[in-house]
């Protein structure tokens, strides 16, 4: 195994510090998700840096709010709103089939957590599996000449230490004979989104396109709508500015330049673990995440499930 990636950033370091320095002009972003927490932070930060962002978003009228209000902060005119529903196969083509010119940054954002009931979404799958990994694959898959036309795009995909609760289960993805559990079935769809970046790095480095995931952190969002809030102690958590600084510093930083297939947190690579570990702010990555089997099997899963 290759030695752990180190940054001069840590915890504490936020989405403008890391991003300080990096000029962004004529580079593409599109950020999904953004129209709260560490996705309106991010397209904040890559906006400042000169970067043209789209905002793909669910609705339109929140995406217009905050587009508005990152054009008079960045003082970049260059910020858009598009229509985009991860969780609608229907959507995402229609996104992707829009898309012309190259895309150098897309931030895999958007995400839902802890569905207290099963529900099913893109080809019947379990709801969150369905919205975090396929229609961010379905997403990439679509944009993919556009990633490859850039001549060095990234792909940086937000997952959570959450994937240490659950490997993909092949054998019942969508819980059609297991009891459904609301953490197992998030841990098991970020933990996909871990294997999105291992296996989309291995097919399209060679198109220049580099792709990695990342753990932001425990941040007040309205993520943890059905869990009743944030319940980390405060001095485990992070601001919106700290939570988006690792993954502002995957999608521009020229430190990470050439650097692919891996699993962040804290602005640095996370080591692998061999067991969830039970101490907070204990970082670590799960080796089944990174296992390139999975990646492929995962890859060839989503694929089949699209067609």
């Amino acid at each position: 195994m290759s030695e752990l990636f180190r940054s001069p950033f840590d915890r504490d370091s936020t989405a403008a510090e890391v991003i300080d320095g990096v000029d962004l002009s004529g580079k593409r972003a599109v950020v999904t998700g953004a129209t709260s927490g560490i996705g309106v932070e991010t397209a904040r930060a890559l906006a400042a840096a000169g970067a043209d962002v789209t905002l793909a978003v669910r609705r339109l009228d929140a995406g217009e709010t905050v587009a508005a209000d990152l054009r008079a902060r960045s003082g970049n005119d260059a910020v858009h709103v598009s229509r985009l529903d991860v969780a609608d196969l229907d959507s995402v083509n229609a996104f992707t089939a829009d898309w012309s010119g190259p895309l150098h940054i897309l931030v895999n954002n958007a995400g839902i957590m802890m569905l207290p009931e099963l529900e099913r979404g893109i080809g019947g799958q379990e709801q969150q599996f369905a919205t975090n990994y396929l229609g961010h694959f379905a997403l990439a898959l679509g944009l993919h000449r556009a990633l490859a036309e850039a001549g060095g795009a990234r792909v940086v995909t937000v997952s959570s230490s959450g994937h240490l609760f659950s490997p993909v289960v092949f054998d019942d993805v969508d819980y059609r004979f297991r009891h459904y559990d609301p953490l197992g079935a998030y841990g098991q769809s970020k933990t996909a989104e871990v294997l999105l970046a291992v296996e989309a790095d291995r097919r399209w480095s060679d198109d220049g396109i580099r792709a990695n995931a990342l753990h932001p952190g425990a941040i007040a969002t309205n993520l943890q709508r059905h869990t009743g809030g944030l319940k980390t102690p405060e001095p485990y958590r992070k601001t919106i500015e700290q939570g988006a600084a690792t993954t502002v510093f995957l999608a521009a930083s020229p430190l990470v330049d050439g650097i692919g297939g891996r699993y962040f947190e804290d602005v640095n690579e996370a080591p692998q673990v061999t067991a969830r570990p039970t101490e907070l702010g204990v970082p670590g990555v799960a080796p089944y995440a990174l296992d390139g089997a999975n990646a492929e099997r995962l890859w060839n899963l989503g694929a089949t499930i699209l067609s």
